[in-house]
């Protein structure tokens, strides 16, 4: 088991656990879900997160641990802070807490307030920039880093959807940092995008069972 500390923020220390071994699964049919670090839970719990709110952040939390792994193994050359992801993926829609009627209708409140949320709950200010940017990484895809890319994506392909757009601007970064070409890059996310995107229906079914408010 390997413990890694993270967000000292505001009295707050983070601890992350990303060895596969430690995470505890709970079973949904076939499915088979990571659950969120305690830390995260508690921060969760401090907001009164909904119950469908905190479905959703384990369920792309979870696809995030796959999604980094799985990239660690393809690209071993690529760099980039996992835990950060992770993180991002675990709190990314934390304003939908303020503003529950957009977990089930559009909205775009919850980016803004997101942040603020985290930082005051005391999440270091390095890792609240995701509540943000999972919704708006087209508005500055220039200069967005791959973390950001790969929180966006997970929030995505858990449900079976595929973005061109993001996925290209993904390639793109990936590509630039490993010496390929963004159609190399983009066969190896195709051929790995389809074992997540299987259990799609499985996930959605999941987080249906949990209520808005």
């Amino acid at each position: 088991m390997v413990l890694v500390d993270s967000c000292r923020g505001a009295g707050l220390s983070l601890k992350l656990v990303f060895v596969l071994k430690y995470i505890h699964y709970v079973k949904f049919g076939m499915l088979e879900l990571r659950e969120l670090p305690p830390e995260i839970s508690g921060i969760l719990a401090k907001v009164k997160a909904p119950p469908r709110l905190v479905a959703h952040l384990r369920l792309v939390y979870d696809v995030a641990v796959t999604v980094t792994s799985k990239v660690e193994l393809v690209w071993p050359q690529l760099t980039f802070d996992k835990e950060a992801v992770l993180i991002g993926a675990a709190t990314h829609d934390i304003g939908k807490a303020i503003y529950p009627e957009e977990l089930s209708g559009s909205g775009k409140n919850h980016e803004k307030i997101g942040p603020e949320l985290l930082l005051k709950n005391g999440l270091d200010e390095k890792y609240t920039r995701f509540a943000r940017t999972h919704a708006r990484w087209n508005e500055e895809s220039e200069n967005i880093g791959i973390e950001d890319l790969l929180v966006a994506w997970s929030d995505k392909v858990w449900k079976g959807k595929r973005e061109e757009s993001l996925e290209m601007v993904l390639c793109r970064k990936i590509a630039e940092k490993c010496g390929e070409e963004p159609w190399q890059t983009f066969l190896k996310l195709d051929e790995f995008a389809g074992t997540i995107t299987k259990d799609a229906d499985a996930r959605l079914a999941w987080q249906a069972q949990y209520p808005i408010n």
